[in-house]
């Protein structure tokens, strides 16, 4: 049997087994999608055993999206550009790594909810694999400027420095309430892409963000969807700021992933249903 999973750890909330299965079975692929929760000492060592002609791919998540940039045999341009990989694909036995979060990010925000970055300005609360990914997709779409808050400022610092010749204005700050205040008095679209607020992540009660701090003339984009309505989501909610959640971000990309594996057409509706269904919604 074909064997396909999701790369990461913790894996407990997640919930791109039971959506891509329900793809998997739609199409009457015979092939298991399992959760590989790899610590890190074991990483290189799971490598090896997926060297094996029934391993059709995996998706990348947290911590290894920039991780699993070393370890596979070739990687695409996108991929390679952003510097992170969230999806390998076993192509005629090489392993190839892709990067399907920053499209996914932006046909969520696009498509299902209408906001055209365009123009923009920006906060972008972290700099890891996903940061990175939607990072540069913000830029393609002629974003106007973007701030950088990361707890790491050397992290930060980096990610700007990568984009500083391709984006107009672009900056990064330390993730800290003081360094928030200035650029939270004037932006669009706040994006978290760390793992704050998260189901058993590390910091799951807390918001990146205070809430006295939550600007009313913005839009609040959590990419974590486990649980549905994290601590920031919840607490721009109580101050009727527009929201977006992780959930359609996570099914967009991990559409494209599907389509990569199979080389058959997503089935979009069974996907996002599967979804919603495993978080009990």
């Amino acid at each position: 049997m074909k064997q396909l999973g999701i790369l990461g750890y913790p894996l407990s909330h997640s919930i791109s087994p039971e959506f891509q299965q329900a793809a998997l079975d739609h199409h009457k692929i015979k092939a298991e999608f399992h959760r590989w929760e790899i610590k890190t000492d074991e990483l290189n060592s799971f490598f090896e055993t997926i060297q094996d002609a029934n391993f059709v791919g995996a998706s990348v998540t947290i911590p290894y999206k920039e991780q699993c940039l070393d370890l596979v045999d070739k990687v695409s341009d996108s991929a390679n550009l952003i510097g992170a990989v969230n999806c390998i694909v076993n192509t005629n036995n090489q392993l190839v790594g892709h990067n399907t979060d920053g499209s996914g990010f932006i046909r969520a925000l696009k498509t299902k909810h209408g906001f055209n970055p365009h123009g923009k300005k920006v906060l972008l609360i972290g700099a890891g694999g996903a940061a990175k990914a939607i990072a540069y997709s913000l830029v393609q779409e002629k974003i106007n400027q973007i701030t950088i808050a990361n707890r790491t400022v050397a992290r930060g610092d980096k990610l700007a420095e990568n984009l500083k010749s391709i984006v107009p204005k672009i900056n990064s700050i330390k993730l800290e309430r003081q360094s928030l205040i200035e650029p939270l008095s004037d932006v669009d679209l706040i994006v978290n892409t760390t793992s704050i607020g998260m189901k058993n992540g590390p910091d799951p009660e807390h918001s990146p963000i205070p809430a006295d701090l939550i600007p009313q003339n913005t839009v609040i984009n959590d990419i974590v969807y486990n649980p549905i309505e994290t601590p920031l989501i919840k607490a721009a909610k109580k101050k009727n700021i527009p929201t977006i959640g992780g959930l359609d971000m996570l099914v967009y990309q991990g559409i494209e992933a599907f389509e990569l594996w199979t080389k058959k057409h997503a089935p979009e509706t069974i996907m996002y249903d599967a979804a919603q269904k495993a978080l009990g919604l």
